[in-house]
């Protein structure tokens, strides 16, 4: 029970990288805020959690708008009595031609992935310090943050740039007890890969270990930066990607 009576903020976390996080926090005894965009996926995977036995919170909302990330952390505090681990995992990935890429999707991207983790990190960081007891903060990157990938130059773009504040921000944390640290998946079998019969076939041909991540793979890793025994690690990046980052072919059918 690595996280026993620690609060836990998990965005994104309807399904998928973020779900898996969130369940396997409350496994470990943590207390879990979930939140997702889609209310239904939202309240339905909180209700999942509690079925398992975990302590789990939903909220859903815009985790881009910054009034809505002030009521997550006031919520966490209310409901669980303070906020000592934040997963900004949250974020949209639109793929498109750079020639021709649309300045809407390009702001919508811009807004969740980079302002939405900013911006939780900062209002969690003011609670942790308040607090007094530390925290940690796992922020969400991706392998095309290290390695160039088809149609994804803006979405890329927010990915390293989330490791750069994770290295940025250490300045400003580690004075009050708090790491923070990424996470940059490789390709991994969630729900929205579900419909695709080449993911699979694809991914393990290319992927040195043979098969692309599961959620599991994503889950492990990030408990690791998030657990209380991993405190000396901070700034830094971890790359989960069955080695595909080593040799980076391209996905092509």
């Amino acid at each position: 029970m690595s996280f026993l009576n620690q609060t836990a903020i998990v965005t994104g976390a309807g399904q998928g990288i973020g779900f898996a996080i969130a369940e396997g926090l409350c496994q470990q005894g943590a207390n879990v805020l979930l939140n997702d965009l889609d209310e239904t996926l939202c309240f339905e995977a909180a209700e999942r959690i509690r079925q398992g036995g975990g302590r789990c919170e939903a909220l859903p909302g815009d985790a881009a708008e910054v009034l809505f990330i002030q009521q997550l952390v006031d919520t966490a505090v209310d409901r669980f009595g303070g906020v000592d681990l934040v997963v900004a995992n949250a974020g949209l990935t639109l793929f498109g031609d750079f020639f021709s890429y649309d300045p809407t999707h390009f702001e919508r991207v811009l807004n969740l992935n980079l302002r939405g983790s900013f911006f939780l990190t900062q209002a969690a960081a003011r609670q942790m310090r308040e607090q007094g007891r530390g925290g940690s903060v796992l922020l969400m990157s991706s392998v095309v943050g290290h390695q160039a990938h088809p149609g994804l130059a803006a979405y890329a773009m927010t990915k390293a740039a989330l490791e750069m504040l994770a290295k940025n921000l250490v300045l400003d944390l580690s004075p009050y007890g708090i790491t923070i640290n990424a996470l940059a998946p490789g390709a991994t079998q969630t729900e929205r890969t579900l419909d695709d019969p080449d993911y699979v076939p694809i991914w393990s041909r290319i992927t040195p270990m043979g098969r692309p991540a599961t959620v599991a793979d994503m889950t492990h890793a990030a408990l690791f930066l998030l657990n209380p025994a991993s405190r000396h690690i901070t700034g830094q990046s971890l790359v989960v990607d069955g080695g595909w980052t080593s040799v980076s072919p391209p996905p092509n059918p």
